[in-house]
């Protein structure tokens, strides 16, 4: 079994960051995959951006060149530099972790974590 617990979402305004993070403990040698999902009410989760072992990316368009996806994999941490915000951004972060990367990236990653609320408004 593999916990993660998302830490660092809150209330910014439009223009700023906020630097989300998810410390993995359990299992750790399982995870090959991590990912960062966010959901609003009544709306699917969608992938916000995803991250291998070894640093292959992939990000959702609406957030690519404003977030950052990164992980030390000596922490067991995977982090989400989240730039030039939106009201748009405004959501439930959800990390996500599995041994295979297109898991992650179709969503159907195995371990999730609990959320953590952005919300940006002036």
């Amino acid at each position: 079994q593999v916990q993660l617990v998302e830490s660092g979402g809150g209330l910014a305004q439009p223009g700023g960051s906020l630097r989300l993070s998810c410390a993995a403990s359990g299992s750790i040698s399982s995870i090959y995959a991590m990912g960062w999902f966010r959901q609003v009410p009544g709306k699917a989760r969608e992938l916000v951006a995803a991250i291998t072992r070894g640093g292959d990316t992939n990000y959702a368009g609406s957030v690519r060149g404003r977030f950052t996806i990164s992980r030390d994999n000596a922490k067991n941490s995977l982090y989400l530099q989240m730039n030039i915000l939106k009201p748009e951004d405004t959501a439930v972060y959800y990390c996500n972790a599995d041994f295979d990367f297109y898991k992650v990236i179709r969503g159907v990653g195995e371990y999730w974590g609990q959320g953590t609320q952005v919300t940006v408004s002036s």
